[in-house]
């Protein structure tokens, strides 16, 4: 299974989401590819937001390696889902995908708590550290989920 994580700038919300979904698909035995990836381009090459890391690590999860790269129309092709963390992410995806674009393959990443709510991931960008442990919960939650549900589906094939 291949899944990107996208949101606005690619370091605060997505590199949270690729690191959590990353490290818990490698606790069940899942051989999945997660990475993410920025609707807006302005922080390609960097690494992710200093608190982002910071509440990364003190949950356990290395996010430090990753670098911010801009969304491109072909990662329809290269993944099997893309979360979007908002409402305006995933329009901008559809925007940029033109032709490649595949709703089936796409959907707001709390959707998974929360199920056709289209409940945004807050973008903690503006705020203080607290944001970012909430953010950290939420994606973490959502990312159990995803778990959750593929072993059951995995189960229900066998």
């Amino acid at each position: 299974m291949r899944i990107l994580m996208v949101c606005l700038g690619n370091i605060c919300r997505s590199p949270l989401a690729e690191g959590i979904l990353q490290q818990k698909a490698g606790t069940a035995g899942l051989e999945w590819r997660v990475e993410s990836a920025g609707t807006g381009g302005w922080h390609t090459g960097e690494p992710p937001h200093h608190l982002s890391t910071k509440v990364a690590k003190l949950n356990g999860v290395d996010i430090s390696n990753q670098r911010a790269r801009q969304f491109v129309k072909e990662d329809f092709l290269n993944y099997d889902f893309i979360y979007v963390m908002d409402s305006s992410n995933y329009v901008d995806v559809k925007h940029m995908s033109g032709t490649l674009w595949n709703e089936a393959k796409i959907d707001l990443l709390l959707n998974e708590l929360y199920p056709g709510e289209n409940r945004a991931v807050p973008d903690p960008w503006y705020g203080k550290e607290d944001g970012y442990h909430q953010v950290y919960e939420l994606i973490d939650a959502a990312c159990d989920r995803i778990i959750q549900k593929h072993t059951q589906e995995v189960r229900a094939t066998k």
